[in-house]
């Protein structure tokens, strides 16, 4: 079935080219199926494109105006589109990492999402909303589900060594935290570094951000907000924040330095667990 998912053009710079590649595909006399088949891909894509879900990429989108005899619009309307910054719900944030075939992730002050125990997620997602808890406790840890597939996408993590000292729910949920930390030592495809405070000023000290890279689309920069976060694919953003994380990357310690670290701040300051 077509995806016919109503876009309102004035929302953002990426749903007015979904709009518009929409009308000039119904111009054209063309299902996303035919469309589809006419640029080699499945008429869903078609539709994931026309609903701004996904981002298409410069090389596909002038395939597009090629067949449908844009001029050339849709490029232009694509350049545009990604100078800017979008504001994303929580739950499209999951999409993300769910598609994305590598993420990279700054938290200066807490645990990642991916990353928490559900007694840790219990107290991080409690603090606001109790009357959602559950339905939000829930929703995080299937996010983590994603870390069990068969090809999972590589994750690399790297905490601000605040979030190992920040006591979220007591010493006996801190020290569960830190073992599960500790687990991921020989994951496949997660990579943990530790940023200590002995690195001083950093580039991380504007707040946390992450980075999608994906198989058929353009790599992403998101940025945390208090009611909704901001996602940007504007090349020159994409730069400046592959930049920032290869400096967090170098000032931060080995991951092995940083097990270590993680081991014995869990036995010094949460003790043995009772």
């Amino acid at each position: 079935m077509p995806n016919i998912r109503k876009l309102d053009p004035t929302t953002s710079p990426m749903h007015h080219l979904g709009a518009e590649l929409r009308r000039y595909r119904e111009a054209a006399g063309l299902t996303q199926d035919q469309l589809g088949g006419k640029v080699y891909c499945t008429g869903s894509l078609i539709g994931q494109y026309e609903t701004a879900r996904k981002i298409p990429t410069r090389r596909f989108t002038m395939q597009l105006d090629d067949v449908l005899n844009t001029g050339g619009a849709l490029l232009r309307l694509l350049d545009m589109a990604l100078c800017f910054q979008v504001p994303l719900q929580a739950k499209e944030i999951d999409d993300l990492e769910a598609e994305a075939a590598q993420a990279y992730f700054f938290e200066p002050s807490v645990v990642h999402g991916l990353l928490q125990t559900k007694g840790y997620a219990q107290e991080v997602l409690g603090v606001l909303h109790k009357d959602e808890l559950s339905a939000k406790l829930a929703n995080r840890l299937d996010r983590q589900l994603i870390l069990e597939r068969q090809n999972p996408a590589l994750i690399w993590v790297i905490l601000g060594e605040a979030a190992l000292h920040q006591v979220v729910g007591g010493r006996e949920i801190m020290r569960s935290q830190l073992a599960h930390l500790l687990a991921f030592r020989d994951h496949r495809a997660v990579h943990i570094q530790v940023l200590p405070f002995t690195a001083g000023a950093h580039v991380g000290l504007t707040g946390a951000f992450t980075l999608f890279r994906f198989r058929n689309g353009p790599d992403l920069a998101f940025s945390e907000g208090y009611e909704a976060g901001h996602l940007t694919a504007n090349p020159e953003d994409i730069t400046a924040r592959t930049l920032r994380y290869a400096h967090l990357q170098a000032a931060a310690l080995s991951i092995q330095d940083s097990a270590d670290l993680i081991a014995r701040v869990m036995e010094e300051r949460y003790g043995t667990q009772s």
